[in-house]
């Protein structure tokens, strides 16, 4: 893991803010992998005065968009039947995606509607992957983008506090990810819960 950070350092290090951007976007889109190892290295390189912390957020986040809105469109193009057909070649697997991922997404799609491209942003396996069925719902762009923006922002803003705070502790920096990231998923539930129940009042009501 230490190497692996090391890497996205030299990375960060080297190509800068518009690096960052690009990491991103691949995190973001068809090439899921953790964002935690791109965003606390660069926030770190600020801590040490060779960043510049906001503009790491703003890169990060605008790299997340970027990633969602090609995901968004492909879904959108390709259509459902395709996607599937595509997650469930080998080649797919090997860039860790699968059918049984695609499927997840959608179903909290299709459970929470369109407010789930925000709080599915905070829960991770599901947070790169959940613009795929907001694609297939045709969903509302303006609205994907302010949804996934905000959720992006607040996933990005997080992990790059942590890498500034802790980003020479790796022990420390792993910790509190884990703990942070429990918290979303709590977070996450609460709302989807309370937007259940909120419909579920609703259509007594009527």
């Amino acid at each position: 893991m230490h190497e692996f950070i090391d890497f996205f350092l030299q990375i960060s290090d080297q190509l800068g803010y518009w690096g960052i951007l690009f990491l991103m976007a691949v995190e973001s889109s068809f090439i899921p992998f953790p964002s935690e190892v791109i965003i606390p290295p660069a926030a770190y390189l600020a801590s040490q005065g060779q960043m510049n912390l906001y503009l790491v957020i703003l890169f990060g986040v605008l790299g997340s968009i970027i990633g969602a809105v090609i995901n968004y469109f492909l879904a959108m193009y390709l259509g459902r039947a395709i996607i599937y057909k595509v997650a469930g070649h080998k080649v797919s697997k090997c860039l860790f995606i699968d059918c049984s991922k695609i499927k997840k997404a959608e179903d909290y799609f299709l459970q929470h509607g369109s407010l789930s491209t925000l709080i599915g942003r905070l829960i991770p396996v599901i947070r790169q992957l959940i613009s795929i069925p907001a694609g297939f719902a045709r969903m509302n762009f303006t609205k994907f983008i302010i949804y996934t923006g905000l959720g992006s922002a607040i996933w990005v803003t997080t992990l790059a506090l942590l890498g500034y705070l802790f980003g020479s502790n790796q022990e420390a920096l792993s910790r509190y990810y884990k703990e942070i990231s429990l918290v979303f998923i709590i977070i996450a539930l609460m709302i989807a819960t309370f937007i259940v129940l909120k419909k579920m009042n609703g259509h007594k009501k009527k």
